[in-house]
């Protein structure tokens, strides 16, 4: 069965035609061409974190395939009154045709995807973001940048992680900047390595944000309080000084570089307003290809689980 519970999941040709399938999808959406390409299936979809861009993308597209979505909370499930999370995949499994998670523990997805039986996606989990990625890296083709290097600064979480794997997989050059402290796993880290070795990726670890952006052609971040973590906010903005993304530091990076954010985003923190105004709209398309990337995930898994 096959699953996306992270792009290590995946080959690099499997990962390009995926890309290739949701850039396929965009433009039938665009030019008005509506295919029941999953007619019939039903999409679990179980959120222990609120979202705007999961729900509303997946839920959209699955609608848009032709199938439907259930939104499943934690509280609407035996899973908030105790329930073994075997029990309730094993239980999905045999009503769902494929399941997407948004979860505070990776382990747990990866028990659920242990016992569904079915393709389960990973919407969010503490260690890994894949969906993200692939609308990323979408983005990334759209702008003629397939093979730009890339920095990523700020915290070493589930998206730091999420471009390791990705830049690994496809080849790409990847610096990553993060304040002492925060750094990336040492465990994603090492396999990223263990790939690039066979991609030829070029992946760099820095804890100064300036050389991380030197040079670079697309620029990342992500906030450095996420969701559950409110109460260390003050910390985090005292270790995370001078690594907000802001004019000076944008400067450093190629003069048509493009800017990414996956959302939401606190201007002030991360980013600056400026940044953000001028990369606009290159963040919200990003943002929109979260649709179009989950679609061709999703018609690319049914198509291929039993493989």
């Amino acid at each position: 069965m096959r699953h996306c519970l992270s792009l290590d999941d995946f080959s690099r040709d499997e990962i390009l035609q995926i890309l290739d399938l949701s850039a396929s999808l965009k433009s039938e959406r665009k030019n008005g061409v509506k295919k029941p390409y999953l007619e019939g299936i039903n999409l679990a979809m179980i959120f222990e974190k609120n979202s705007t861009r999961t729900r509303v993308s997946f839920e959209v597209g699955i609608n848009e395939l032709g199938g439907r979505g259930l939104f499943l909370s934690s509280k609407d499930l035996q899973l908030g009154r105790g329930e073994p999370i075997k029990d309730t995949a094993r239980v999905i499994g045999r009503m769902c045709d494929m399941a997407m998670l948004r979860v505070n523990c990776h382990e747990d997805l990866v028990e659920f995807a242990r016992y569904a039986n079915v393709p389960v996606i990973n919407g969010l989990s503490d260690k890994f973001h894949p969906v993200q990625l692939l609308a990323d890296y979408l983005s990334m083709v759209e702008s003629g940048k397939a093979d730009a290097k890339i920095a990523y600064v700020g915290d070493g979480n589930n998206i730091a992680h999420s471009w390791l794997m990705l830049a690994s997989k496809l080849g790409l050059s990847l610096n990553i900047a993060t304040p002492k402290g925060y750094e990336v796993s040492s465990e994603v880290l090492e396999k990223a390595k263990q790939n690039a070795k066979i991609s030829g990726a070029k992946i760099s670890i820095f804890d100064d944000p300036k050389e991380a952006v030197c040079g670079a052609s697309v620029v990342s971040t992500d906030t450095w309080v996420s969701m559950g973590q409110e109460e260390q906010k003050a910390k985090k903005l005292a270790d995370f000084a001078g690594f907000c993304v802001d004019s000076a530091l944008m400067s450093l990076a190629k003069p048509d570089a493009m800017f990414l954010h996956c959302l939401p985003a606190y201007r002030g923190y991360e980013v600056s307003e400026e940044v953000f105004e001028a990369h606009a709209d290159e963040i919200f398309n990003e943002a929109e290809n979260r649709l179009h990337a989950q679609k061709g995930l999703m018609l690319w898994l049914l198509r291929h689980k039993n493989e």
